[in-house]
């Protein structure tokens, strides 16, 4: 409406008035009000002006909220960045969570918060970090137990202004909480799935804001999917880590038959690589059906009597034929306690693990933890995997007997293993997800072609389904981009081959199968990379894996363009014969498809 000057009574002190709205956008956001003690001060030229001033005032006033909210959000942007910043110097998730979690209370100006992941194993949440009063000792939650529970069941975040009155609390598990505190709890949810939730309190009377909560659950996202990454990681570090340890004790048994070295050498790779506090070997004695200590390492190892089939968690473990795992609280109360050449005060778990071959229990292999300790599925299998090793080990040097066999069967471990790094390595580029396999595939039956032997093969299809290994070394804001790579970018990732060589070459047994991951991006004409080799100095196997990989990556979708149709493809290989590829393996693989 338009403005118009208003007359007060006599007995009031105002004698006259004049408004005018502040409009922006068709919408009033405030009134500008003139006030006199004068009758009928204000004339029309007053109120002429009066809307002039109150239309500067609307655009003065938007152009300071606009201002606020562009330096939120830069302030948003700058903590954002503050965190993957810190994210992205982590190199172990026990190094990532502190990371993370002391990055989120600095850019909320808080100082007390926690990280629960959720333990698929126990299928519960796990308090494995805290800060303020978070650092106190908390139970453990249930999905939909208490706040934690609820935000992980629900996939919602969760604010409360006061957590010892929240609904939501559960009074028991949270009693840690100490008065007049609030706060928030967000999920951490991955690609696949909620992996923990991150938890921020404040003191009363600051509450957290809209805005801050926001920027939290931000942060959870970044989390979720950094955390995934580098478990990915990890897995891929140990199975590298298990791999060598299973060489190494391969080495050890192909070297020598004496049983004792092989003993010594698996005791010290367990405790040097794997982190074990003590363990040992008992080797049954078939005439008498005992159990007698051969190595130990990591205790004062005393005189032990010797353990029936039956008798003790070794005992158990080889009658059983079956992993065993006890815990101190459980020995305390057991007959079996006696028998234990340990204090339980030491060791908090044990683990016995049978050592079979041939259908026969040659031994038992023992672990123990000074620390609680809960092995999950890889562990336990790879502990098995370990175990049947070192049992054939024994076999072959009491019986001196099946020498193939074993070869054999650590032949097929480490190609499962190198399966499992291929499938590791696609599921970290997503955008690659199966490229190894089909690489790998369609490499051999052109190496075939080309009159490669079968013992060759062996190595052509390692070298194939780690041909990408390296790419481990590249960071993923450079592998996972998008858009175009930058020059400094490219530097970055064509050093993927070489970091291929550096992973790869201490393992003896993958020496022959280098040439394909060191050598596939090297160009007929010499102007590949790493090292610009030429022609026929570029390995056979490397000229032919470089046309599976162009052929398959180009009849693959990527987020920055479609597939290809074969011809296309085609068309595009036959052109680059003599400058990018071999000429004579162009021929052979347009023929083979």
């Amino acid at each position: 409406s338009q403005p118009d000057w208003v007359s007060f009574p006599e007995t009031e002190w105002i004698r006259s008035n004049i408004s005018a709205p502040i409009r922006w956008n068709e919408q009033v956001i405030g009134l500008l009000n003139l006030d006199s003690a004068t009758p009928n001060h204000f004339t029309a030229a007053h109120m002429e002006r009066l809307i002039a001033f109150a239309a500067q005032a609307s655009v003065a006033l938007e152009n300071a909220r606009l201002l606020k909210a562009t330096h939120q959000q830069l302030g948003e942007l700058e903590a954002l960045n503050t965190v993957s910043t810190a994210l992205r110097g982590a190199h172990s998730l026990d190094q990532m969570l502190p990371i993370l979690l002391d990055a989120t209370l600095a850019v909320l100006h808080a100082t007390t918060g926690a990280i629960r992941l959720y333990d698929p194993q126990r299928g519960e949440m796990q308090a494995v970090l805290g800060r303020g009063w978070f650092t106190q000792r908390s139970a453990a939650f249930q999905p939909g137990q208490g706040i934690v529970g609820h935000v992980f069941s629900s996939g919602k975040a969760h604010i409360s202004r006061e957590l010892r009155f929240d609904p939501q609390a559960d009074l028991q598990g949270e009693q840690i909480v100490p008065a007049g505190w609030g706060g928030a709890c967000v999920p951490i949810r991955s690609a696949e799935a909620i992996v923990g939730v991150l938890f921020v309190a404040v003191e009363l009377p600051r509450e957290l804001s809209a805005s801050e909560v926001q920027l939290l659950t931000t942060i959870s996202e970044m989390a979720g999917t950094a955390i995934q990454r580098m478990s990915l990681h990890e897995q891929t570090t140990r199975r590298l880590q298990h791999l060598m340890i299973l060489q190494t004790i391969e080495r050890t048994i192909s070297s020598s038959l004496d049983v004792r070295l092989t003993l010594n050498v698996l005791l010290d790779q367990l405790i040097t690589k794997l982190g074990v506090d003590a363990a040992d070997v008992l080797l049954h004695a078939p005439a008498t059906h005992m159990l007698e200590r051969a190595a130990s390492l990591g205790y004062a190892a005393g005189r032990q009597q010797p353990l029936r089939l039956g008798e003790g968690l070794a005992g158990e473990a080889a009658l059983e034929r079956k992993i065993m795992t006890s815990h101190a609280d459980e020995q305390k109360n057991s007959a079996k306690a006696a028998l234990q050449p340990l204090s339980i005060n030491d060791f908090a778990v044990q683990i016995a693990i049978p050592l079979v071959a041939k259908a026969e229990v040659k031994g038992v292999l023992r672990i123990f933890q000074r620390k609680a300790f809960s092995p999950d599925r890889e562990w336990l299998d790879f502990m098995e995997m370990l175990a049947g090793q070192v049992a054939i080990a024994i076999d072959n040097s009491q019986l001196f007997v099946g020498a193939q066999r074993s070869n054999l069967e650590l032949a097929l471990a480490y190609d499962t293993t190198l399966e499992g790094w291929s499938r590791a390595l696609d599921l970290r580029d997503k955008e690659t997800e199966g490229h190894t396999q089909r690489v790998t595939e369609l490499t051999l039956q052109l190496a075939r072609a080309m009159g490669l032997s079968e013992a060759q093969l062996v190595h052509v299809r390692r070298g194939a389904l780690l041909h990408d290994m390296g790419k481990m070394g590249v960071p993923d804001g450079i592998l996972l981009k998008s858009g175009p790579l930058s020059a400094e970018e490219w530097v970055i990732m064509r050093k993927h081959p070489e970091y291929a060589y550096e992973f790869l070459s201490p393992i003896v047994y993958l020496h022959d199968a280098l040439e394909i991951p060191y050598c596939h991006h090297e160009k007929w004409d010499g102007s590949g990379y790493p090292r610009g080799l030429r022609g026929e100095q570029i390995p056979l196997t490397a000229r032919i894996f470089a046309i599976v990989d162009v052929w398959d990556a180009l009849r693959s979708d990527r987020p920055y363009r479609a597939a290809w149709p074969d011809e296309k493809v085609r068309e595009h290989i036959l052109a680059l014969a003599g400058t990018h590829f071999d000429p004579t393996v162009v021929r052979e693989f347009m023929r083979m498809i």
